[in-house]
């Protein structure tokens, strides 16, 4: 069996070597983006990180996009549901994203709803693995949570 198949034990050397950061993917879009859309920009941001689908441990985006029919069925192609995050912690997030986009600044109040969404949901002292990329109707961003602290 191929490592990583769930009747494949991971030695302990696997599990001490992989440093490989876990990764939060904040989702932006527009009404009229597909699931396969979302599904292919998920899966070129990963690319561009030098990450593997099992390094995302999450998809964020705004609270009133979550329930999407199109980003559940995307979240769902990794094993995942989408969560959604409230204007406050979107804009709590907006002083570390990078990218600004005017359009969205005016109706979220945020430089871009994917960098805050991963960000929020990484933790304050996040950091983007991967701004904003986009496709024809969505971007999407990678954010890892703060290095932890190595054991003595």
């Amino acid at each position: 069996m191929a490592p990583g198949h769930a009747d494949h034990a991971m030695g302990l050397e696997q599990a001490v070597t992989r440093t490989e950061p876990d990764a939060v993917a904040g989702i932006g879009f527009r009404r009229a983006t597909t699931a396969e859309e979302i599904v292919a920009l998920l899966h070129r941001a990963l690319t561009e990180a030098g990450l593997t689908p099992d390094h995302l441990t999450a998809i964020v985006t705004a609270a009133d996009r979550a329930g999407d029919p199109a980003l559940r069925r995307a979240a769902a192609a990794f094993g995942l549901t989408p969560l959604g995050l409230d204007p406050a912690a979107l804009a709590a997030a907006d002083a570390r994203v990078v990218t600004r986009s005017a359009r969205i600044a005016a109706l979220r109040g945020v430089g871009s709803v994917a960098e805050a969404a991963a960000l929020a949901w990484a933790g304050p002292e996040a950091r983007l693995l991967l701004p904003r990329i986009a496709s024809a109707g969505a971007t999407c961003a990678l954010a890892v949570p703060a290095e932890t602290p190595s054991l003595p």
